[in-house]
């Protein structure tokens, strides 16, 4: 089954009565790459991580950009079975229909099979504005919070909206 473009997500976007607004860039593949983009772009940016747990169920997680993730304890938290571990590009591609460095949350819009469970990080719901790629990464595309749910429900992907672990700070040297 073929993937949307980005032009078809938003088209869907836009019949979903959902306010957008993209802007074209280079194409960026880390968070601290598209630093200088992002700084032009209003609104919190996010990070998006394709894993899965030891029973093979994928999970799609999306966090503020700035947020570190404890990947150890994620799994406690989503109600994973075991650690979890990132998917490989060719189930990123299969399930999602994008490349690494192009994961984003509207691409849940290509799991049609309700294979992969979407999480949203609670730092990043706190923003009023949240911005994503529409499946390429030469493109951003900001959403309101309450839109990028609604979306995501019009694919069958009812959020997990929670705060994810973060990793232990780090104890001083006492030494």
């Amino acid at each position: 089954m073929a993937h949307l473009s980005p032009k078809e997500l938003l088209e869907r976007l836009d019949a979903l009565g959902i306010r957008s607004e993209t802007i074209e860039h280079e194409p960026v593949f880390t968070v601290a790459e598209s630093k200088p983009v992002k700084a032009k772009i209003p609104g919190a940016h996010s990070k998006n991580l394709f894993v899965k747990d030891k029973k093979g169920r994928f999970f799609l997680i999306s966090a503020k950009d700035e947020t570190p993730i404890d990947l150890k304890r994620a799994h406690e938290a989503i109600g994973a079975s075991g650690r979890l571990s990132f998917g490989s590009a060719e189930q990123l591609k299969e399930m999602l229909g994008v490349e690494p460095g192009s994961v984003t949350a509207f691409a849940v819009a290509n799991d049609t099979e309700g294979k992969v469970t979407m999480v949203l990080d609670a730092n990043l719901m706190e923003h009023e504005r949240v911005n994503f790629h529409p499946l390429v990464n030469s493109m951003t595309t900001g959403v309101s919070r309450e839109d990028l749910v609604r979306f995501l429900r019009s694919t069958g992907h009812d959020p997990i909206i929670l705060r994810l672990p973060e990793p232990p700070a780090e104890l001083p040297d006492n030494g």
